[in-house]
């Protein structure tokens, strides 16, 4: 569905990437996890077609984004960080932006809502924040696109808009689709997405389905000073350690994508060898 060969992009006055390969399938939903400032919402752009690589190749549902082909446009959606919704009703917003998704499930979208708590009848420019992102989520979700992109998605949302959020997602989710969700707040994505995709400084330290990582790593909190000692990654809590070891014993333990994240970015040469095992 998404593959990248060799992505070089610079910024006038900084490089973001200078070499990335990635591939991106269907039947996912890809957590992508990195600071701000490190490359997330430049690599989703460049996937959407909306800033252009200055090197290398990028191919999404066999277009080439850069081109904004309308075969490629009817089957993409992408859900922005910041983003502007027009002053009219969100009946007329329907209305007016549905045709160009030919997929759309009007149904649909009024269930999302129903489940967001927006009134159908609502008017946009008089809705929080937090309810335009709802209504934008609802309505990429209703579109049915192959492709659904999504740069912080849950920026704005409450703790209840966050829950609502993972529960929707979960719900549109099938195996023909592919949902890529960039966020800094690696909290927001546990017990959603199935696969990681961790980016520091422009490059990808980590790549691995949700199952595989509970095989090689395991997660948890030590109050033994020698197992903390040789953890890949440890961090002193009120009683004990957070830590995350490599799994000798074959147990799959819960996944804390904060602590993954962690590891990851401070020690991502160890942690890329135990995944070429």
């Amino acid at each position: 569905m998404i593959a990248i060969e060799n992505l070089q992009f610079s910024y006038p006055k900084k490089e973001i990437f200078s070499g990335l390969n990635i591939n991106l399938k269907p039947g996912f939903i890809y957590g992508v996890l990195g600071k701000n400032g490190t490359g997330k919402s430049t690599l989703l752009a460049n996937i959407a077609g909306l800033l252009y690589p200055a090197g290398g190749s990028v191919k999404v549902l066999g277009f080439n984004p850069a081109l904004r082909q309308p075969g490629f446009l009817k089957d993409i959606f992408m859900i922005p960080e910041e983003f502007y919704l027009p002053d009219v009703s969100i009946h007329n917003f329907v209305k007016y932006t549905s045709p160009f998704y030919p997929w759309f499930n009007e149904e649909l979208f009024g269930n999302y809502l129903t489940e967001f708590e927006i009134p159908y009848k609502s008017h946009l420019q008089r809705l929080s924040y937090g309810q335009r992102k709802k209504v934008l989520i609802s309505f990429g979700l209703a579109a049915n696109t192959s492709l659904v992109l999504m740069d912080e998605p849950t920026n704005g949302l409450d703790i209840a808009g966050k829950s609502q959020f993972r529960k929707i997602i979960a719900g549109a989710f099938d195996d023909k689709k592919c949902i890529v969700i960039s966020s800094h707040q690696v909290k927001d994505l546990e017990n959603l997405v199935d696969r990681i995709v961790i980016i520091d400084e422009g490059d990808i330290v980590l790549d691995e389905s949700i199952h595989h990582i509970s095989e090689k790593l395991s997660f948890k909190i030590s109050f033994d000073a020698s197992e903390t000692s040789w953890a890949i990654y440890s961090e002193p809590l009120l009683r004990g350690n957070a830590v995350v070891v490599v799994n000798i014993e074959g147990d799959e333990s819960k996944i804390d994508l904060e602590l993954l994240y962690k590891a990851t970015v401070t020690n991502p040469k160890l942690i890329q060898s135990i995944f070429k095992d």
